[in-house]
């Protein structure tokens, strides 16, 4: 089976980039173009308070979300055309063993935020309890599947141990109508609706095993090198919003109410589960040794043919140093 994590090669248009460094009209502020690589949702909610409180407009920034591929943000900012999106940690070293300049300036989520669920008539409480057993993959790509392997490396097995299924996003249904044991899932998401459901599940998170660089805040060389104070301002509106987040999260999550279409009391356990995610102090640093895992689960899988010579040239901690109170 060839499994392949993204393909970089995509046309870029001016059309795409239309927007990036353009002046609000009526503000004189910098609009940015941000990919965040999903849906609107809450889990995007230090965004949404940020916005909503003038800490991006203190810095002179106004965010206009995009809510599109993950690849295709990664692209634009290698290529220069966007300044800044969310990725998510081995999206970078990828990006940067294709020759595109991206530089991670801020780790949001502390911890890796993928997960195994299983219900908990199957017994599937730990990595050795995959063995042989039938695991749904939302796509043998991305974070999903970088998690999958980073686990079960780190207990000595490989995919060849499990069943493993490419099963699309449908992770509840295909739990809960038995075409898996276990699937691949966010933790913040699929476990909160299957206990909304009623559903006792078992959960074993890819971090308790294996500490890969999770979502963070991405741009370029070009950026940082001719724009710094843009990449600054941003971070600390952002760690402003991050802050807020943490310590209210009921007026987070009614913030997100003007920003995330139909949003109900329903989806408020996804804002508060990913607050733990979030919450390590210090909030926004990233470790060195967590990008030497990381690189390791991508040269085992195939996916990056040899170590990069400038790993540490991915990220730095400076801006985040830096960030104001």
């Amino acid at each position: 089976m060839k499994r392949t994590l993204f393909a970089f090669f995509i046309i870029l248009t001016a059309a795409l980039a239309a927007c990036a460094g353009a002046k609000a009209p009526d503000q004189g502020l910098t609009t940015i173009r941000l990919p965040m690589g999903y849906v609107a949702d809450p889990q995007y909610a230090p965004f949404y308070v940020a916005v909503d409180r003038g800490y991006f407009a203190e810095e002179g920034l106004a965010i206009e979300f995009d809510y599109s591929f993950e690849t295709d943000g990664i692209a634009l900012v290698g290529a220069g055309e966007l300044p800044l999106a969310v990725v998510s940690g081995e999206q970078v070293i990828l990006a940067r063993a294709q020759g595109l300049p991206v530089v991670y300036v801020m780790q949001w989520w502390q911890d890796f935020p993928v997960a195994i669920a299983a219900l908990a008539e199957a017994g599937i409480r730990e990595p050795a309890d995959l063995a042989g057993r039938n695991v749904g993959v939302p796509g043998f790509f991305g974070a999903s599947y970088v998690g999958l392997v980073g686990l079960l490396s780190a207990n000595g097995m490989t995919l060849d141990d499990i069943d493993a299924n490419e099963i699309g996003f449908n992770q509840v249904e295909s739990l809960l109508t038995g075409q898996s044991e276990a699937v691949v899932v966010y933790i913040n998401n699929e476990p909160v609706q299957l206990r909304e459901r009623g559903e006792a599940i078992d959960i074993i998170p890819v971090a308790d095993y294996a500490d890969l660089v999770a979502n963070g805040i991405l741009t370029n060389e070009k950026t940082i090198a001719e724009n710094p104070q843009l990449v600054q301002g941003f971070i600390n509106a952002f760690m402003r919003g991050l802050r807020d987040t943490l310590a209210d999260p009921d007026a987070a999550y009614e913030i997100s109410k003007k920003f995330v279409e139909g949003l109900d009391a329903g989806r408020k356990g996804v804002l508060e589960a990913s607050l733990p995610l979030w919450g390590t102090e210090p909030l926004g640093r990233t470790d060195p040794a967590s990008w030497v895992v990381t690189q390791n689960v991508l040269l085992e899988m195939g996916l990056l043919a040899e170590p990069l010579p400038d790993l540490d040239a991915a990220y730095t901690n400076e801006f985040v140093e830096n960030a104001t109170e």
